[in-house]
């Protein structure tokens, strides 16, 4: 099971909602990066951190708490 610290986890992500939807976009794309793997596209970034799960929403919870992700914050242009 991965170590992952919830607080943590909480800090690096931004607050609550932003690392859900962070954390579910980038499980999206390593779940994508799987699939692709065999045909040649490179389309997709693949895991940024060694894990021992199999798990893309895992994964990408690693990848938050070890600050390999980051949330980017979009300001309106007025």
């Amino acid at each position: 099971m991965a170590d992952i610290n919830l607080d943590t986890l909480l800090e690096h992500g931004g607050g609550r909602f932003d690392t859900v939807v962070l954390a579910a976009r980038r499980a999206r794309q390593i779940n994508a990066y799987f699939n692709q793997l065999g045909e040649g596209i490179g389309a997709f970034v693949p895991p940024q951190v060694h894990s021992l799960s199999s798990r893309p929403l895992t994964i990408a919870l690693e990848e938050i708490v070890e600050k390999k992700v980051i949330p980017s914050k979009f300001e309106d242009d007025e």
